[in-house]
């Protein structure tokens, strides 16, 4: 009988205290600056050296361009950039080894999906996805695309 009335005044307690509780979709999270999110693209930037597709763990990177149509420029243009989230552990390794920054991390988070085919990004959706982007790339990230020694 006594753990009944402890059992009550536990419940009793729980139902006059404040709610902790998050109006999630009406009200977005505020993530941390050190959130890795879905990485957004730059297709402007890339000089296709492969270099992410080369470290990323999972191999969910692909990345293929072609020749520069412009004779008088040197170097390649991108021609596909596609990421399989379905793989992708979001480990920022990508965009550690990009030398002109054109992949970022975003503090979005959101790719809840009914088909796994709907996880496949392509260019255009990476490149859509510019809101969020962590404070640290906006504010490191001069003109010319090198960061900033801080």
């Amino acid at each position: 009988m006594k753990g009944l009335f402890k059992g009550l005044g536990v419940t009793m307690k729980a139902l006059t205290s404040k709610k902790v509780t998050y109006p999630y979709p009406d009200k977005p999270l505020e993530m941390p600056d050190r959130f890795r999110g879905i990485q957004y693209f730059e297709p402007d930037k890339c000089i296709v050296c492969n270099m992410c597709a080369r470290i990323c763990p999972t191999d969910c990177i692909t990345l293929t361009g072609k020749p520069n149509p412009d004779p008088e420029k040197k170097g390649k243009v991108i021609d596909t950039f596609d990421i399989n989230f379905e793989i992708c552990i979001l480990c920022d390794l990508c965009t550690e080894v990009c030398p002109t920054e054109a992949i970022v991390m975003t503090n979005n988070f959101e790719l809840a999906t009914y088909s796994r085919d709907e996880l496949f990004k392509n260019m255009e959706w990476l490149n859509e996805n510019n809101q969020n982007i962590r404070q640290e790339n906006n504010s490191a990230m001069p003109k010319g695309g090198a960061r900033k020694n801080v």
